[in-house]
């Protein structure tokens, strides 16, 4: 079975930087593009980035300048470097995968990883 495990969230003051991480495991045979939601208190999931095979990347205007996204194809990982770290940052994120896997192709999700953004 496949498993996103998401981690590095945690508490930073506004201004600051964080580094999540998604690891994917199990027998996959190809993670296709992958990708950063969040969720903040009250709102709706939202995109926040997307990184292809290739390292082509997409993102949402308002976190273009901040946030980066990046992987590491041989550890079946995707990152999200997030700097200038602002209170309305403050959501739980998660990552999501296309995975070609031995039961063909299927997106898969992490648990989430909580951000707050407070002094």
């Amino acid at each position: 079975q496949v498993q996103l495990v998401e981690s590095g969230g945690g508490l930073v003051q506004p201004g600051g930087s964080l580094r999540l991480s998604c690891a994917a495991s199990g027998t996959i045979f190809r993670l296709n593009t992958m990708a950063w939601y969040r969720q903040g208190p009250g709102k709706e999931r939202e995109l926040v980035a997307t990184i292809t095979w290739g390292g082509t990347t997409n993102y949402v205007d308002s976190m273009k300048g901040r946030f980066t996204i990046s992987r590491d194809n041989a550890k079946n990982t995707v990152y999200l470097r997030m700097n200038s770290l602002k209170p309305e940052d403050t959501a739980v994120y998660y990552c999501n995968a296309d995975v070609v896997s031995i039961n063909g192709a299927h997106i898969f999700w992490g648990q989430g990883t909580q951000v707050t953004v407070s002094s």
